[in-house]
Order: structure tokens, then C-alpha cells, then sequence
């Protein structure tokens, strides 16, 4: 999965660096009040946490771990988290400093709009994130799953 997240980010940043800076670039706040400048801070803050929203899945890695007192679980769980948010960032901030640099303040909310050709490697790109959504989507429920085996019911008894 990483490498269509990988995949997915380098041709962002890659085409937009290739596309090369727009003319009249604006760098400044889109807002022009105060209140749509906080709305736009909160609604950026809500952007990035939603980058970063595998941490439901993190107690699930965490309880398949072998854990005693002498060696817990917390050392190997917490290089990997930092491992992972590592990871994460190196496919992120290249995309947002890069279209930042290239569109200013006029980038879309998806950058590959902002890049509008080429059609095939948009359409590429696109493809890696449906790829990566559907395999993650095993990821993401199967602690749901195993709580809805049909083993964990009692269909039929009395009681």
C-alpha cells in the first residue's frame, strides 16, 4: 500500500514541479476576513488530522504484539509509529510545499485539478488512490470483522 501512496504523492509534486510556477502567483491569504481566515486555519487543521487518521488502527497492531513486563510492547510500537509518521510525511509535505510553491494560494483541494494535464497521468494517479482505498478498506474493518463472526452469536439458542 505504501508504494501506491508513494506513487501517488511523487507524481503530484513531480508534475506540479514540471508544470513550473503559474503566472501571477499569489502567496497571501485567500480569506478576506477574519473569520474566513480562522474558518480556513480549522478547516486546514481538519485536512491534516485526516491525513494522519490511522491511529485507530494502531491498538489493533498493538494487541497482536507480544507484550510482558520485562519487555512490553511500547518500545517496538513506538519506533513504529514514529517510523509511520516519518513515512507519511515524506509522502505529504513534498506535494503541499511543492503546489504551494508552483500554484500559491490558487491550488485545488485535490492538486491533481490544479495540474489539469496530463490526462493519463492524472487518471493514473487517480487509479493508484482507488487501488490503495479498496486494499485498505480490508485494513481499516477487520477489527469490525472479527467481532461480527457467526460464532459470536447465539442465533437459535435458548436462553
Amino acid at each position: 500500500m505504501f508504494k501506491l501512496s508513494y506513487s501517488y504523492s511523487t507524481i503530484a509534486w513531480a508534475a506540479s514541479a514540471h508544470k513550473g510556477v503559474q503566472e501571477n502567483v499569489q502567496y497571501g491569504y485567500k480569506a478576506k476576513s477574519t473569520s474566513g481566515t480562522v474558518f480556513n486555519f480549522f478547516s486546514a487543521l481538519g485536512d491534516v488530522a485526516f491525513a494522519y487518521a490511522g491511529h485507530n488502527v494502531v491498538m489493533e497492531i498493538q494487541a497482536t504484539i507480544p507484550s510482558t513486563p520485562e519487555k512490553p510492547s511500547k518500545g517496538p510500537m513506538w519506533r513504529g509509529v514514529v517510523v509511520a509518521y516519518i513515512v507519511v510525511g515524506l509522502c505529504y509535505f513534498p506535494v503541499a510545499l511543492i503546489g504551494y510553491w508552483m500554484f500559491g494560494n490558487s491550488v485545488e483541494d485535490n492538486i491533481l485539478i490544479s495540474l489539469e494535464k496530463p490526462k493519463w497521468l492524472i487518471a493514473m494517479a487517480n487509479m493508484f488512490v482507488v487501488i490503495h482505498v479498496i486494499g485498505s478498506y480490508q485494513v481499516k474493518f477487520s477489527f469490525s470483522y472479527s467481532y461480527l463472526k457467526p460464532s459470536n452469536f447465539n442465533i437459535g439458542s435458548k436462553n
